[in-house]
């Protein structure tokens, strides 16, 4: 059974009078525990698909599957109550709350559950992403890299079973970049996450089970990486 599949999906925005279609009759599913690397040039539409995918944003037509929900079924609410439960996210540009340390950034998600072992989980997770001596660090006081690693730490707090991640080393070095790349794939496979990133690396997308390249709106393979 799919964790993710998308059905003859098609997103179109209006601009004035005129139509701009952005994704045009995609087809692909994920099965668990699976890794996959959407590519395509900019603009071909990869990063409106891993936000359809999530339920971020909505088809304009079309079906995301996403943990045996039909997202297009849901309102906003919802939907937010699926990604809570069952999702991850990793962005290029970190998105940490910078009021907060590392340590309170990781426990947020898991504060928001009530768990009442979250400073510990937390603690556990920045410790397994080599941060045990930053986690009273504010997010102006770490590197790209450190801040990527809490954010990595955040994301998998809630054990999610499906991981979405957008450009993850798009803002790092090369190796930064790298050990970034080791780090995801390691937990991805510690937890059993599902994986789906967005990337212009081919490199990185190679290291995953299959790529789906995306061009003009439209898939045009999907071949083992």
């Amino acid at each position: 059974m799919a964790i993710l599949a998308v059905k003859n999906v098609s997103k179109t925005y209006k601009s004035g009078n005129r139509s701009l279609t952005v994704l045009d009759n995609v087809n692909f599913s994920v099965e668990p525990g699976q890794s996959i690397a959407i590519v395509g040039p900019s603009g071909s539409g990869k990063t409106t698909l891993l936000g359809l995918c999530a339920g971020l944003d909505a088809a304009s037509q079309g079906s995301v599957m996403l943990v045996d929900r039909a997202l297009e079924d849901l309102n906003e609410d919802e939907r937010a109550e699926v990604r809570s439960q069952n999702i991850g996210f990793i962005f290029q540009n970190f998105q940490l709350l910078p009021t907060l340390t590392a340590l309170e950034n990781v426990m947020v998600p898991l504060e928001l559950k009530k768990r009442k072992d979250a400073r510990e989980k937390a603690t556990e997770l920045l410790k397994k992403v080599g941060l045990e001596d930053r986690m009273t660090h504010y997010p102006t006081q770490l590197s790209g890299g450190e801040q990527q690693r809490v954010s990595i730490a955040r994301a998998f707090a809630n054990e999610p079973k499906i991981l979405f991640a957008d450009e993850p080393t798009g803002n790092l070095d090369t190796e930064t970049g790298e050990m970034i790349e080791d780090l995801i794939f390691q937990l991805n496979q510690d937890q059993g996450t599902t994986l789906v990133l967005v990337t212009h690396d081919l490199d990185l997308a190679k290291r995953t089970n299959r790529i789906i390249n995306i061009k003009g709106g439209k898939v045009q393979e999907a071949h083992n990486g």
